[in-house]
């Protein structure tokens, strides 16, 4: 993989799991954030910000979506820092009236802690940050109301989970029947093809350079999603209950065809695409988790590697 210079007035802080990516975006002694991580890591996600800013006014928080990954630490990193926050104008109501459910806090077992946003963020909406400026172009697919951000001058993008190196983010809306998120990613992702791009800062994982590379990868997972509706609730069931054990380090076996059930993601991807009973699916899943090496059995406690 070729290394990705960025501008200088640019620096990531490359989160792990639980975590989506934060971004700053420097002009002078005035600082913009975008995304702010897990609610979990909230505290974590403050100290590296103090370090990073070294003394810098953090002036505003941008989201790029909604999820808990991006969001968790809004409200800690406003108490903090006492910045603004923006939000995707299509998120705002959901935001404003804390909907656990539509803000998929409820529908995949996660957390999230209340925060207000001062204001929205408009597809086509232009922002400078960090000596550039940017556009916010309507990314729809993983999140139906995301935004990505792209410098044209610099041919840079701000992607969230719409494109990583290795493909984006689950199609939610596809696996728990809103519908439109296949249709949504391929308008994303031929959007992004139409741009001057040469490097991307993703939420998750390293900024790259490899563009066409990442777009083939993704346009490929979205063509077998389109073929195979099963795969695409597989991905997504493996996916986000890996996001939950990996938050609470280990569950019990025996009751994990009930949580499944439980859930409305797991319920519902199941119903529409698998057809199993929760037993069945409790089994495949725990045998993809081993296989995958991302979890091991500790007599009748499931526990995260």
């Amino acid at each position: 993989m070729s290394a990705c210079v960025l501008p200088p007035g640019i620096r990531v802080l490359e989160r792990g799991w639980l975590s989506a990516n934060n971004v700053l975006l420097f002009d002078g002694d005035t600082v913009t954030l975008v995304d702010s991580g897990y609610v979990t890591h909230a505290d974590q996600t403050v100290a590296l910000l103090r370090e990073a800013l070294d003394g810098r006014r953090l002036g505003r928080l941008l989201n790029t979506h909604s999820h808990s990954d991006h969001i968790g630490g809004n409200a800690a990193v406003q108490r903090a820092f006492g910045c603004t926050i923006g939000v995707p104008a299509g998120i705002a109501e959901a935001v404003h009236a804390w909907d656990e459910a539509a803000l998929l806090l409820s529908t995949a077992a996660q957390q999230g802690e209340a925060f207000r946003h001062d204001h929205v963020i408009a597809p086509g909406e232009r922002l400078q940050m960090g000596g550039l400026e940017w556009q916010a172009l309507a990314a729809p697919g993983h999140d139906m109301d995301a935004l990505v951000f792209h410098a044209p001058d610099a041919r840079l993008l701000i992607s969230g989970d719409a494109l990583w190196r290795d493909g984006f983010g689950i199609l939610f809306a596809e696996v728990i029947g809103e519908g439109g998120g296949l249709e949504g990613a391929r308008a994303t992702l031929e959007a992004i093809a139409r741009l001057p791009v040469e490097r991307v800062i993703p939420g998750h994982g390293a900024p790259f350079v490899e563009v066409e590379e990442a777009l083939e990868a993704a346009f490929a997972r979205l063509r077998a999603f389109e073929d195979d509706g099963a795969r695409m609730a597989r991905n997504a069931i493996r996916a986000c209950f890996t996001f939950t054990l990996l938050e609470r380090r280990s569950l019990e076996i025996d009751g994990l065809p009930d949580y499944l059930a439980a859930v409305p993601l797991y319920r519902e991807a199941n119903t529409r695409f698998l057809g199993l009973s929760f037993e069945e699916l409790a089994e495949w899943l725990l045998r993809e988790l081993q296989r995958a090496g991302v979890a091991a059995c500790d007599g009748r406690i499931l526990k995260a590697c």
